[in-house]
C-alpha cells in the first residue's frame, strides 16, 4: 500500500533544501521580469498631465503666497505636433545647468531657460529627448519622436495658462550639437525644436524651426 506524504514531511522536506529552493524561486523571478521588460510590460511612473503641471504651478496662489500670474501666463505649458498627434508637457526651469535640464527632461520637453517666453517676441527655444529603442520604461525619453519627417507648413501649438500659440514650421534639418546655434530674434515669434538622433552619435541634432502665424487668448 501506498503511503501519501504527510504535510509536515513535505515541510521538513523543503526545509532540508532550502538554499535550493531559494535559489530556484529567485532565478524564477528574475526570469519573469526580464521577459516583462523585453516585452516591454512593466510598470512605468504616470508622467504628469498639463493640467497636473497648471495646478502645481498655481498652488502659491491657493496657499495665499505671493505670485507673479503674468509670469505663468508667459511660459508654455504644453506642445501639440499636430502632424504626429503628439501633445507633450513643456517644462520651465530657472536653472540652466545640465544636470538641470536634464531632471526636468524626465517629466517631459524643457524650454531652455534663456530663450523666450511669451513677454515680447523672440524664440522659443524647447528641447527634447528622443529614442528608438523598443523598450524605454520612460516615455519622455521618446518626446520628440517624428519631429524629422515635419516638412514646410506643419503646424504646431504651444498653451500657455491661457491662450494658444499656432506656428508654422518653416525649416526641418539634422546638425551637431556643436554646430547648433538658435538665434534670440528679439521682435521676431519664432520656434525653434531640438532633440537628439538615436540613430547617429549623441552629438547629432535633429532640429524644427517654426514662425507663429497667430495667437488666440482661448486655449485650445
Amino acid at each position: 500500500m501506498q503511503i501519501k506524504p504527510s504535510l509536515s514531511s513535505i515541510i521538513d522536506a523543503i526545509y532540508a533544501q532550502k538554499i535550493a529552493f531559494f535559489l530556484v524561486f529567485f532565478s524564477i523571478v528574475f526570469l519573469t521580469y526580464a521577459v516583462l521588460y523585453m516585452v516591454d510590460f512593466l510598470p512605468e511612473a504616470p508622467t504628469p498631465t498639463v493640467d497636473e503641471v497648471v495646478v502645481e504651478m498655481m498652488e502659491p496662489l491657493v496657499a495665499g503666497e505671493e505670485a507673479d500670474s503674468a509670469v505663468i501666463a508667459a511660459e508654455p505649458l504644453s506642445i501639440y505636433i499636430e502632424k504626429l498627434n503628439k501633445e507633450i508637457v513643456v517644462l520651465n526651469p530657472v536653472s540652466s545647468s545640465i544636470a538641470d535640464l536634464d531632471e526636468a527632461l524626465l517629466s517631459g520637453v524643457v524650454r531652455h531657460p534663456y530663450s523666450a517666453d511669451f513677454t515680447e517676441p523672440g524664440n522659443i527655444f524647447i528641447l527634447g529627448h528622443s529614442s528608438h529603442l523598443p523598450n524605454v520604461l520612460n516615455r519622455n525619453f521618446q518626446a520628440f519622436n517624428g519631429i524629422e519627417d515635419l516638412t514646410w507648413g506643419d503646424k504646431i501649438y504651444l498653451e500657455s495658462a491661457d491662450a494658444t500659440y499656432t506656428y508654422r514650421v518653416d525649416r526641418v534639418y539634422e546638425a551637431k550639437a556643436s554646430e547648433l546655434i538658435v538665434p534670440f530674434t528679439p521682435g521676431e515669434a519664432r520656434l525653434t525644436l531640438a532633440t537628439c538622433n538615436s540613430f547617429g552619435s549623441t552629438d547629432d541634432r535633429f532640429i524644427v524651426e517654426a514662425v507663429l502665424i497667430s495667437d488666440s487668448l482661448t486655449r485650445r
